[in-house]
């Protein structure tokens, strides 16, 4: 077993953009190998760093090169871990249980891109992502800051909202929030939230049908509550899903928040 955030190997990916570099990685998480997705600026630079945690659960939510060069374009290095199970990666995608630590770890393959200004590490989190994040933030210290978009943040009010996810929730989870109350407990960072020593930036629509933006409303409590660094950008008309020309400019003005933390 080697160590975590080493990397097995690595491959050019084809990129959509003719200014950005792609290349998946595989790399050590806990004894398990995970994929990735990392893009790259071409053009020459030591470069902040953004860990983007992606949504849903294998082939669904997958990490899209689009979105990650998207992100690369706006001058970062950008990695996106699969999470272990998908696309040939080791393990099993446990939604939030034991592969937390394959966003924990996909930092230090960030921190070793020689590319990276190592001590400027972001989070970046989609949808299921959120609790990726909240969970990396808080078993980490070296992290600048978060940005959970439509983020999840209470498996448990997941489990309630998503009534078309609650056989995938219990079949990953094992049971239900009744039966299995302690594997959705171990799931859940509200109770941690002190230990998060980054700002935090909750964007969300409140329309919001797939997270409802209660999920914020209760991450944004819980940083009240430990008087803890946040902003809120919530947007009235939109639903899970912004309308690309509106999601690029959000886009930029994130980068542009991340840049001044």
């Amino acid at each position: 077993m080697k160590a975590n955030g080493f990397i097995e190997h690595t491959r050019k990916y084809p990129s959509p953009n003719s200014q950005v570099e792609l290349h998946e990685i595989t790399y050590w998480s806990e004894g398990v190998k995970v994929k990735g997705l990392l893009a790259e600026p071409i053009r020459e630079g030591q470069y902040e760093g953004i860990l983007y945690l992606r949504g849903g659960i294998q082939h669904v939510g997958m990490v899209r090169p689009a979105r990650i060069a998207q992100l690369a374009g706006n001058g970062f290095v950008v990695f996106a871990p699969y999470y272990r199970g998908n696309r040939g990666g080791e393990g099993r995608d446990e939604f939030g249980g034991e592969d937390r630590f394959d966003a924990v770890n996909a930092v230090d393959v960030l921190k070793g891109n020689a590319r990276i200004i190592s001590e400027r590490i972001h989070l970046f989190a989609f949808s299921r992502g959120g609790i990726m994040a909240l969970w990396t933030a808080i078993l980490r210290k070296d992290i600048c800051s978060v940005v959970t978009w439509a983020g999840v943040s209470d498996i448990k009010a997941t489990y309630a909202e998503r009534q078309d996810l609650r056989k995938m929730m219990r079949r990953v989870i094992g049971g239900t929030p009744k039966n299995r109350a302690e594997a959705y407990d171990k799931r859940n960072a509200l109770h941690r939230i002190e230990e998060i020593n980054s700002p935090v930036l909750m964007i969300h629509g409140l329309l919001d049908e797939h997270v409802k933006v209660e999920q914020a409303y209760q991450l944004e409590n819980a940083l009240i509550e430990a008087e803890k660094s946040y902003e809120t950008w919530y947007f009235p008309q939109y639903t899970h899903h912004i309308p690309p020309m509106v999601n690029a400019e959000i886009v930029r003005d994130l980068c542009d928040w991340m840049r001044k933390k």
